[in-house]
């Protein structure tokens, strides 16, 4: 598995895959052209369908400026390799191709360079050798929670310890910084009650949450709360803010509102939220490395009910679980987020995604209670669980994969 330094990404919303990724990939590109007049670029897939609503057309442009580029859309195009692909094109004075690439955004803001495309999608014939393209250094040598666990059995050794073994003490400078940009972004969303941008007319209701909370008492008080923080970090990242990928844009709201609850209910030091964050980060690689984080090619059960369980490890050691308890956490939190869908209304990670954020937020409160009140004893185990996720987010139909052609994003909202 690669560092989880690859989980945590610092970027501007509203999407990691549709935004952050296609970013990246453009400024890639850019630097390897200098000699191009103009540039051309195809989106296929889900990039084609929703890009428009996860302005991703707007970022690419803005990387490649100030030289123009012309978007060209071909969302009823998937190709094999990944749904999330797109294809650049430099363009010479006389209008020529004078070089080209294929990238992939695999979710998370990850880019990767894969198989070359033609203008319809298909493959030109280029021989992919995916090791070339995609070489990348393999920071643990275990793949899953088992072999992990057995590990940890071995040595005496928690998982924040073996984040540490794995990865060396730097990573804890990095995670301190993930830690404070993402506190920024949840006292960013408290403070602004503006109407979110995309047409829907959204209104912000972070703030509102936040302010009513003080109203109730004791556990109305606090789950309210979690609501209002999880709805500033995603309504923060639906404004293009800056956020951090937990494991992306689109459930960027799950981990911190759990983690800042946790520090401001009940007075955690921020050096057991920073190992809670080193838990976290371990549980969304072993879902990258095994399944998807990608709403476009898993559904939203790779984002939200990966954030999910991200957020349900980490409140679960810091409720003093233990590697058992947690995994127990783990695996409840993606076991009741199977089959979930990716069906964003007009392409914006709006509806359903901040309530979802929400939702999902308390939910890994819940599961973490759950685990730490019993032994940690469950039946199935939670490799077997992402095994599950990955086979029913290849069964979804591509209506419910972050196309905007299914489930929600078909139905007429109410903006009253």
């Amino acid at each position: 598995m690669d560092s989880i330094t690859k989980i945590y990404r610092t970027g501007h919303g509203p999407s990691s895959s549709h935004t952050i990724g296609p970013g990246t990939a453009a400024s890639t590109f850019k630097g390897r052209t200098p000699d191009a007049a103009s540039y051309r670029v195809t989106l296929f897939g889900s990039l084609g369908a929703t890009g428009k609503g996860h302005m991703t057309d707007k970022v690419i442009i803005e990387e490649l400026g100030p030289k123009p580029a012309q978007i060209v859309w071909k969302g009823d195009i998937v190709p094999a390799y990944h749904t999330n692909g797109v294809l650049f094109e430099a363009l010479g004075e006389d209008g020529k191709v004078l070089q080209k690439a294929t990238y992939y955004s695999v979710g998370g803001g990850e880019v990767v360079e894969g198989p070359m495309l033609d203008a319809e999608g298909q493959s030109d014939g280029t021989i992919f050798d995916a090791q070339a393209y995609n070489s990348s250094s393999h920071v643990y040598k275990h793949n899953s929670c088992t072999e992990i666990q057995s590990h940890l059995k071995k040595h005496g050794t928690s998982f924040w310890e073996y984040v540490e073994y794995c990865e060396g003490e730097q990573i804890w400078d990095y995670l301190r910084d993930i830690w404070e940009t993402m506190q920024k972004s949840i006292h960013e969303g408290l403070d602004n009650d503006r109407v979110l941008p995309g047409g829907l007319n959204l209104k912000s209701k972070a703030k509102q949450y936040y302010t009513r909370a003080f109203s109730l008492k004791d556990v109305l008080r606090r789950r309210t709360l979690v609501m209002a923080y999880a709805m500033a970090v995603s309504e923060n990242n639906a404004r293009g803010g800056i956020v951090v990928t937990a494991p992306t844009c689109g459930s960027c709201g799950v981990l911190p509102s759990v983690l800042y609850f946790l520090k401001t209910e009940f007075e955690i030091p921020d050096n057991d939220i920073i190992k809670a964050l080193a838990t976290a980060g371990l549980f969304g690689n072993i879902i990258k490395t095994n399944a998807s984080l990608s709403g476009a090619e898993v559904g939203c059960q790779g984002e939200v009910g990966s954030a999910c369980v991200m957020a349900a490890t980490a409140a679960t050691q810091i409720l003093g679980g233990t590697p058992i308890q947690i995994e127990c956490a783990a695996e409840m939190a993606m076991e009741h987020n199977l089959g979930l869908t990716c069906d964003p209304v007009c392409g914006l990670v709006q509806i359903p995604c901040i309530e979802r954020n929400m939702t999902a937020a308390l939910r890994a409160l819940d599961v973490s209670i759950f685990a730490t009140v019993g032994d940690g004893s469950h039946a199935v185990p939670f490799d077997k669980v992402i095994e599950t996720m990955k086979k029913t987010g290849k069964d979804l139909p591509s209506l419910y994969k972050e196309t905007s052609l299914g489930g929600l994003a078909t139905v007429g909202i109410n903006n009253a």
